[in-house]
């Protein structure tokens, strides 16, 4: 098993919808306003699910789903079916964006399931599609000694605010009895740091910054926003 068949099926994750909505709720409001203007084109590359990405949507005038998983990919298309503003991409479908067409990409807790290789090669991609001007938003990066504490503690505080604390403490027994802890432990997941991010940022055309505030429930964890070098 990889990371894609794990996402491609049902996880321990979320430990209840109102999790899992709360979750994508969040992340939509927070890349709705990271857009600047109502003409906007965005991508959202390892979107997931994105149940909440009509937000994300009505503040631009295109928004394209990539999750590289086909059964999420599959729930998309029929959420959004009827939304002309949201265009659900197939991993074939990718490349039919036109290069230089796009204001921000947004990859949201994708990075620690990349390899440094394959980071690389999206960068290249996604400097080709974004216009002069675009805008990347990295967001959930995990530091390069992951802090398993404080993920708890974000997870346990996110949920005593959403009202799910009781079955996010029986969620977390679930996932240390997963095969989530058994991937992560057999596949490992990719850490940064921010000044070695920035330096990898610059090598493929981008100038990035540290945001104040990462764009999920976690603040443990790092966002950076990054312009393409004029």
């Amino acid at each position: 098993m990889n990371w894609r068949d794990f996402w491609n099926r049902e996880n321990p994750i979320y430990v209840n919808e109102r999790h899992r909505a709360l979750h994508y709720d969040r992340i939509a409001r927070g890349i709705a306003d990271l857009v600047e203007a109502p003409g906007w084109s965005v991508l959202d590359h390892g979107s997931g699910e994105a149940l909440s990405a009509d937000l994300v949507a009505r503040r631009c005038a295109l928004l394209y789903l990539f999750d590289a998983a086909p059964n999420v990919q599959a729930k998309q298309r029929v959420r959004f079916e009827n939304n002309q503003k949201i265009i659900v991409l197939t991993n074939e479908s990718q490349s039919a964006i036109p290069d230089g067409s796009l204001d921000m990409i947004v990859a949201n807790s994708l990075l620690q399931y990349l390899s440094h290789q394959e980071f690389e090669g999206l960068l290249d991609v996604w400097r080709a599609k974004l216009k002069p001007e675009g805008k990347l938003v990295l967001a959930d990066i995990l530091p390069t000694r992951p802090d398993a504490l404080a993920d708890v503690l974000a997870l346990l505080h996110f949920a005593w605010q959403g009202g799910f604390f009781f079955a996010a403490c029986a969620g977390l027994v679930a996932t240390w009895f997963s095969d989530y802890r058994q991937l992560r432990a057999s596949l490992g997941l990719t850490g940064y740091a921010e000044s070695d991010l920035r330096v990898l940022l610059s090598a493929h055309g981008f100038e990035g910054t540290r945001a104040p505030k990462n764009l999920g429930h976690n603040q443990s964890r790092m966002m950076i926003v990054a312009r393409v070098k004029g």
